[in-house]
């Protein structure tokens, strides 16, 4: 056993703010983790209001495990992950979920597949539907 110690590394972190003047961007990337049907808007069990951010793309966390629920191989998480964000460079990658918590899958999942330097919103889709005045999308 060893003991680990965390060093913060706010530079990995995207504000709310900084999600809004990304979204339209094709050069960035928002990553949903969370469940396709409330990525769809079908249902929200959490929050007040269903849907996604526009411009996300669903990659559902559990779709990094295998049959057994450990990580698939670096190689499928690569070809899973592209088919989900494309060629974006990876620093231009934003994950988030329904609270900051499955978002941090997808980004282990990232750097376990040799994509580094994705960043998390931990806001994620519970600071952002609490807004009014933001824009929702449901597909």
């Amino acid at each position: 056993m060893r003991e680990f110690t965390g060093v913060a590394r706010p530079e990995m972190v995207v504000a709310v703010d900084d999600v809004q003047s990304r979204m339209a961007r094709s050069d960035w990337r928002l990553v949903d983790a969370r469940a396709p049907e409330r990525y769809r808007g079908d249902s929200e069990p959490l929050d007040r209001v269903a849907g996604h951010i526009p411009g996300a793309v669903n990659h559902f966390f559990q779709w990094n495990l295998d049959e057994r629920g450990q990580f698939r191989s670096a190689e499928d998480l690569r070809k899973r992950l592209h088919d989900a964000i494309g060629d974006v460079a990876p620093e231009h990658i934003v994950c988030y979920c329904g609270s900051g918590v499955t978002a941090c899958h997808n980004l282990l999942a990232l750097e376990h597949a040799g994509v580094h330097g994705a960043k998390l919103y931990p806001g994620s889709w519970s600071e952002w539907s609490a807004d009014p005045s933001r824009p929702i999308e449901r597909s």
